[in-house]
């Protein structure tokens, strides 16, 4: 497992909605030796990722809706987590079998317009190469400590997703 990590900052990111947006764009990823089928049936599976991601204490039922029993969660379902005592909620906006899985903020204490998207390559090596990348506004009062920790956030659940990975 090889880890890379792309970190940049744009002043102005023309794909949020609002004018004279300030962004911030994190990339972080992976690279395991593993089929990527094995990774993108950990993604697709809401109930899977407490039990892969340090960072997440719980799924939380009542907050989420549209999910799959049989844990293939579509396009616009959301995912309500739970790390510490604070909840965030995820809705899937893309989804590209084997490629890319992307999501959007429902509900976030923290963040304005978030927004990632996980990509799946094959490796030369045969393996699959995991980046990860999120995007941003940041709300008054605290938003400026995101680009503070974010990226770690990023960075551990993408290390977290192939050492789970790895191990299934």
């Amino acid at each position: 497992m090889r880890m890379f990590v792309e970190i940049s900052k744009s002043s102005m990111d023309t794909s949020f909605p609002a004018s004279n947006a300030v962004a911030i764009t994190k990339k972080v990823g992976t690279r395991l030796s593993l089929a990527l089928e094995t990774v993108w049936g950990l993604l697709i599976d809401g109930r899977s990722w407490p039990r892969w991601s340090s960072g997440l204490d719980e799924l939380v039922q009542e907050r989420s809706s549209g999910l799959d029993p049989d844990g293939h969660d579509s396009v616009g379902a959301v995912r309500a987590f739970r790390s510490g005592r604070s909840v965030t909620g995820e809705r899937l906006t893309e989804l590209v079998t084997d490629k890319r899985f992307a999501y959007e903020d429902a509900f976030n204490f923290a963040m304005k317009d978030y927004r990632a998207a996980i990509e799946l390559e094959p490796s030369a090596a045969g393996g699959t190469t995991i980046t990860w990348s999120g995007a941003w506004r940041m709300r008054p009062g605290f938003g400026w400590l995101l680009p503070l920790f974010l990226p770690g956030v990023m960075r551990r659940m993408a290390d977290d997703l192939a050492r789970y990975a790895a191990d299934a």
